[in-house]
């Protein structure tokens, strides 16, 4: 039984990277009525009534364009990818030939979806259409060579990463994310790479907290301490997320607990931070102040960690000895997210207790 940090599959980082587009992007503001409340309903994460508006939209004459790209993001939600990769097709085909910025932002959505559907190929041509037209998308280059790492193009994927990293040298969290999807398929050494140049070369302007978060990953938890301990962890998020982590990479989990705590005192709307204190209360083995803080977190509206905080809720309860609760949980996860391979083979378990 393992809890999570954010949801732990072999891409975590590209993953998460993929769905960064703003869920209520281009063209969402002007849509009319069945359509916004279908795109309110995606932001929500309830996707089944998404579905079921947009439908509606479509019966009322709405803007097919618009609709048909909610029902992408509504699948894609779901994890249906090969109704997502459909709905996103006839969108983009619904085009009126002039080349928009709804046109990019589909494109975007696209390469997720072939991505997520086993179509690699595609997913490097919709980025490819988009640098075609837009060769500063910096995101496309970084996205791009996700997929090419991931169909084990090294080489390709590294060219793509070096040009995002050229084209924004000073944004820490892409070169982050470049790290740890690098790390995820076994480059670890050449993802480091990219942060010690992040240092080298910035050393001059980067700030206490980027400094300490790349230490972070760089495996040099002193020197990360060093940095993160010169802000203030009670009101400052990032420092306080980063430094508590550090300590739990140090085996310290009870004064990376009380980072997270105290930073709760001043701000309880960071679910990542409620999901910290919890897996430090499980190390700690304080199982019902874990189950709390994940509960805590789940109930923050609009958390984007969602799937992390209910599969650690169920392994909370496993943890206590509650398998009753926790068998009845994972069944109602699994219909959510039913793609979840670690999950499907925790509910085995617990079908057996």
């Amino acid at each position: 039984m393992k809890v999570q940090r954010r949801k732990g599959r072999k891409i975590t980082g590209f993953a998460a990277a993929l769905l960064c587009v703003c869920l209520v992007g281009c063209g969402a503001e002007a849509a009319p009525s069945y359509t916004k409340q279908g795109m309110e309903a995606v932001a929500a994460l309830d996707y089944e009534k998404a579905i079921t508006l947009f439908q509606t939209a479509e019966e009322n004459g709405e803007d097919e364009r618009l609709l048909y790209r909610g029902m992408g993001l509504a699948y894609l939600g779901k994890t249906d990818y090969e109704s997502a990769v459909s709905y996103l097709e006839a969108a983009l085909r619904l085009g009126n030939g002039r080349v928009e910025d709804l046109d990019f932002d589909i494109n975007y959505y696209l390469a997720t979806a072939y991505y997520k559907n086993g179509q690699m190929q595609e997913a490097v041509r919709a980025y490819d259409a988009i640098l075609g037209l837009r060769p500063g998308e910096t995101d496309a280059y970084y996205l791009r060579g996700c997929v090419k790492l991931a169909e084990g193009n090294f080489e390709a994927a590294q060219a793509d990463f070096d040009t995002a990293v050229g084209q924004d040298p000073k944004n820490y969290d892409r070169m982050i994310r470049i790290y740890m999807v690098l790390e995820e398929y076994g480059y670890k050494e050449a993802g480091q790479i990219y942060l010690q140049n992040a240092m080298k070369e910035n050393e001059k302007s980067i700030s206490d907290y980027d400094m300490g978060r790349i230490c972070y990953y760089m495996g040099d938890f002193d020197n990360a301490k060093n940095f993160l301990e010169r802000l203030k962890t009670t009101t400052d998020y990032g420092a306080a997320l980063y430094l508590g982590r550090t300590y739990e990479a140090l085996g310290d989990y009870n004064y990376a607990a009380s980072i997270y705590a105290g930073y709760t005192e001043f701000d309880q709307t960071k679910a990542e931070i409620y999901n910290q204190l919890g897996l430090c209360r499980m190390q700690l083995g304080e199982y019902q102040t874990a189950l709390d803080a994940f509960q805590t977190a789940m109930n923050i509206e609009g958390n984007d960690m969602m799937q992390t905080l209910k599969f650690n809720e169920i392994i909370t309860y496993e943890y206590m000895g509650d398998f009753k609760t926790a068998a009845a949980l994972m069944n109602n996860y699994l219909r959510s997210y039913p793609d979840d391979g670690t999950a499907k083979r925790e509910y085995e378990f617990l079908q057996t207790r």
